[in-house]
């Protein structure tokens, strides 16, 4: 696992899990502000897992392709996670969903906080949870939500110099700029990177302040 001092690091910089996800919150309009218009209300409460596993080559973070089946979103790579059941602490629901599409085995999961609220231009605010992984977890695509499952380094997400800005056209045709990572063959875009960026900012913005 981690050495303590970085998990520590890690940690501090994120928010408790009791206290629930302070301060701003980021969204699909992070980069074209003019285009958010009213946010739509309510809000549907998501949540997601970033998984970090301790790998002798250093941390890594756990990243899924979505099932081709699925009716949105098909194909695209995503963090573990899904809507809120009612009653649910997002970070159970990141826990339970990850354990539904990837058979992660909530107890080999130590949850270190909360990261930035990520809106999305469909409704969904989506709060991402931090959790350290066993490396010894054995994963299995749940086959219905999940066609692969693969793990990228955090240090290659965390470098700026691979968070590229794109634009694209919106199903209603309009044009969106957004975040992209690009990692050997995958492509991390839209909400996911959108949320991998505002933990790159969180941990390492203020170093660069």
């Amino acid at each position: 696992m981690p050495h303590p001092p970085l998990r520590d690091w890690i940690g501090a910089h994120l928010d408790p899990l009791e206290g629930g996800a302070a301060g701003d919150v980021r969204s699909d309009f992070d980069l074209d502000p003019a285009h958010a218009g009213p946010p739509a209300e309510p809000a549907t409460p998501a949540a997601v897992l970033i998984g970090l596993v301790e790998r002798p080559a250093g941390l890594t973070v756990i990243l899924t392709r979505r099932s081709d089946s699925l009716r949105r979103h098909t194909g695209q790579v995503a963090l573990p996670g899904g809507r809120c059941d009612e009653g649910e602490t997002p970070w159970e629901t990141a826990l339970r969903e990850a354990q539904e599409e990837i058979g992660l085995d909530p107890n080999l999961v130590t949850l270190a906080g909360l990261s930035t609220p990520y809106r999305t231009g469909t409704g969904y605010h989506i709060t991402p949870v931090v959790g350290f992984v066993e490396p010894g977890a054995t994963l299995t695509a749940n086959p219905d939500e999940v066609a692969d499952i693969f793990e990228t380094p955090f240090g290659f997400l965390m470098d700026p110099a691979n968070h590229e800005q794109r634009e694209g056209a919106t199903p209603a045709g309009d044009r969106r700029r957004f975040y992209a990572i690009t990692w050997e063959q995958r492509f991390i875009w839209g909400a996911t990177a959108g949320i991998l960026r505002a933990l790159y900012d969180r941990l390492y913005g203020a170093l660069l302040a």
